[in-house]
């Protein structure tokens, strides 16, 4: 015991360091703000987590340590607002049934998937469901530097009607359901409006940063209720507002275009996957300032679970649906101008390839680099409130940055290419690096 607990300080302690050195990062191509041109040779020079300026051509104070990307693009790092990092990717609907899934090695697992986002260019990430003291334990272990990872925010488990998407008792056998309605494992399965905000409150007193709740059905639930509207407008107007009353935002998981508008005209501040969007909801979201999320990453994970029998019939059928449809929500929320934030639901597919979510919202969505670019830098923290911490490269602003090979400007593809990532001052160890 006490030799863990002097690994863990020495690890604090390297921490702490590499936070407090100075860095001078010297640049081909310098991204501070995509939505502005890209500079030239540039230097940017990190001080204490922070940085502290940007200098034109190559440059290194005394002591500063040199990170060389003068072949490469430096641009700041990406926010992914919906992941699920206590997931795995490719698992059976019911491997979280299994006796290995304790909230502790959930947490393990979350650690590691930390990781890999960090490794694909994202230095902040919003998990939006998971076991609620496994992703507290993983946003704070992570903030507290005992791992590398991106800054994380969470939900926790998020809210669900009886039978619906996130109710753990759904698609299971009538004596295990009972059971299952009779434990812990569905703290966040409500009715009525009263109902619904006790749920928010808890999870709001855990510690939670964002409040979830299932607005519609699921493509991945075994359940048959479908993709339309599940909660009533009164529950999600319950759910939105005591959110708000605790000073936490509401994002809304939605599939069907009247479950989109109800969760938009409830006041929620994200509508996440948004999959059967159609113009009366995209006129709603544009007058409420609404973000969209339309994690185009989880069809290439449905995609791959087709046909594999890991999926049940219910959800086999409604992935068949949705993949008719891929990237239309999208194009209709980019072309009446609602905001766009990056989110890629990554656990349906894998945490690892989250940055190929850019180039699906140009090939897919509609957008233009630029734009997709912007979603992916400037749209999360924005949602979050984050913007003056993150998001773009100038003085002051938290050293969240990456280097990629390309000009993401133009090649959205650039950044699943990325050599070098930095967190508030510290560098994430890169495989093979």
């Amino acid at each position: 015991m006490f030799k863990a607990l002097l690994a863990g300080a020495a690890a604090l302690s390297i921490a702490s360091v590499a936070e407090a050195a100075t860095y001078a990062i010297q640049v081909g191509r310098l991204i501070v703000d995509a939505a502005q041109p890209a500079r030239g040779n540039s230097t940017v020079i990190v001080e204490n987590g922070r940085i502290a300026r940007i200098e034109n051509g190559f440059s290194a104070p005394p002591s500063a340590i040199v990170v060389d990307e003068r072949s490469r693009t430096v641009m700041p790092g990406m926010t992914d607002v919906h992941v699920h990092l206590t997931m795995n990717s490719g698992e059976p609907w019911y491997a979280g049934f299994t006796e290995k899934y304790s909230n502790p090695y959930a947490a393990t697992v979350g650690l590691t998937h930390a990781l890999d986002m960090a490794r694909a260019g994202f230095t902040t990430v919003r998990d939006l469901g998971g076991p609620t003291s496994a992703v507290i334990a993983v946003r704070d272990a992570v903030s507290e530097d005992r791992f590398p990872g991106p800054r994380i925010k969470v939900s926790g488990e998020a809210l669900s009607i009886i039978g619906g998407h996130g109710d753990a008792a759904t698609g299971l056998p009538p004596e295990l359901a009972e059971a299952v309605n009779k434990s812990e494992l569905n703290p966040t399965v409500c009715t009525g409006a009263q109902q619904c905000q006790e749920a928010v409150r808890r999870l709001a007193a855990a510690g939670v940063d964002v409040i979830k709740f299932h607005a519609t059905g699921g493509v991945l639930d075994p359940g048959a209720m479908g993709l339309e509207q599940h909660f009533t407008n009164d529950e999600m107007k319950a759910i939105v507002d005591m959110a708000h009353a605790m000073h936490l935002k509401a994002a809304a998981h939605a599939h069907g275009a009247q479950g989109i508008l109800a969760a938009t005209n409830a006041g929620v501040d994200s509508i996440e996957h948004g999959t059967y969007l159609d113009q009366a909801g995209a006129t709603a979201m544009k007058a409420h300032g609404t973000y969209f999320s339309a994690t185009l990453m989880a069809f290439s994970g449905v995609q791959r679970l087709l046909g594999t029998g890991k999926l049940a019939p219910a959800s086999e059928t409604k992935a068949k649906q949705v993949m008719s449809i891929w990237g239309r929500g999208l194009n209709i929320a980019y072309k009446a101008g609602v905001k766009i934030a990056l989110g890629t639901d990554s656990a349906v597919a894998p945490h690892s390839e989250a940055n190929k979510e850019v180039e699906l919202m140009v090939t897919k969505g509609g957008m233009s680099p630029r734009d997709a670019l912007i979603a992916a830098t400037k749209g999360g923290p924005d949602l979050m409130n984050l913007s003056a911490e993150t998001g773009t490269l100038e003085p002051g602003k938290s050293a969240d940055l990456i280097a990629v090979d390309g000009d993401p400007l133009s090649d959205p593809t650039a950044v699943q290419r990325v050599y070098y990532v930095m967190v508030e001052g510290k560098p994430i160890p890169m495989k093979g690096q």
